[in-house]
């Protein structure tokens, strides 16, 4: 039976180095039989957490802010899988990412912990210029502990400054196969 995959890309650029590692992975786990919904977190209005602590599991939308978040929680609640996929800036996941990431602390919130264990999966797919990778790779990590998520891993591409630079490289045949791989 095939798992459901909720990717929240992170990318400001649609066409930019990440988003040919989401294709990647996602053709890889369409063939093994997995169902992918992806959320391009730009173009969604998100605003950043207020740690008020007034969210609630129980509810359609837990949290108490009313924007974006209110698409990406019921998917992420009845999700086998997510994948973090985003550029590097300044060795952290992008903002855009970082935000969506904290907001879905509401489905921890309030009633029955929704994030924390339930059998999920988390995997990592960057794209940068540069290579250090080590800091966020380290933040992710921790974040599946703290989940009690089974970590998938990570594809961290490095060496990509200008968009297109990703093509060919063996990082998206890595991406392919981490999505194939997903049982």
């Amino acid at each position: 039976m095939g798992k459901k995959i909720v990717i929240l890309n992170g990318s400001p650029r649609k066409n930019g180095n990440t988003a040919p590692l989401v294709r990647a992975f996602t053709q890889g786990a369409e063939q093994a039989g997995h169902t992918v919904t992806e959320f391009v977190l730009d173009g969604m209005e998100i605003h950043g957490c207020k740690g008020c602590f007034g969210g609630h599991s129980g509810r359609p939308c837990p949290c108490v802010q009313q924007d974006g978040m209110a698409r990406i929680y019921p998917e992420v609640r009845d999700c086998d899988v997510v994948v973090l996929a985003s550029p590097l800036y300044y060795w952290n996941l992008s903002g855009q990412i970082r935000t969506a990431v904290d907001r879905l602390f509401a489905l921890e919130e309030g009633g029955e912990n929704l994030l924390r264990g339930h059998g999920r999966a988390g995997a990592l797919l960057m794209a940068a210029e540069g290579y250090g990778f080590e800091d966020v790779a380290g933040y992710f990590d921790h974040l599946m502990e703290h989940l009690r998520w089974r970590n998938l891993g990570h594809v961290l591409a490095g060496g990509n400054g200008d968009v297109g630079d990703i093509e060919g490289k063996p990082e998206l045949q890595a991406a392919r196969e981490l999505g194939a791989s997903i049982r």
